[in-house]
């Protein structure tokens, strides 16, 4: 079990299991938020702290991040379209150890939309 939370502890997350990779996006938001995204199926997920966010919505408004209203921190992104299985974690909130056994993938976001490694 994975657990993850902002800086005041106020929003996290219960993962059932590590992720085997992050993905480093250079999109211009990403790239800003600076930010390090594990990709999980709802149902592998679970918020555990409730703590009050803001959402943010860009471009064509297919995602919603999502940021601890109290300390700023980024902590996930949504799909706003329900039938969308997939759920994106900051893993900058992941304790090091586990964030250290990831394997960084960088994603050309900005351009390509592929990977570049």
């Amino acid at each position: 079990m994975i657990r993850t939370s902002c800086h005041c502890g106020a929003v996290g997350f219960e993962i059932d299991t590590a992720p085997a990779e992050v993905t480093e996006c250079n999109c211009s938001i990403c790239r800003r938020y600076g930010v390090l995204w594990a990709y999980y199926p709802l149902a592998a997920v679970r918020r555990v702290e409730g703590g009050p966010a803001d959402i943010y919505e860009w471009d064509d408004r297919s995602i919603a991040f999502h940021r601890c209203r109290t300390c700023g921190c980024v902590t996930h992104w949504s799909a706003n379209d329900p039938s969308r299985d997939k759920i994106g974690i900051n893993a900058r909130l992941m304790d090091l150890d586990v964030l250290a056994q990831a394997r960084v993938r960088h994603l050309d976001g900005a351009v390509t939309e592929q990977y570049v490694d």
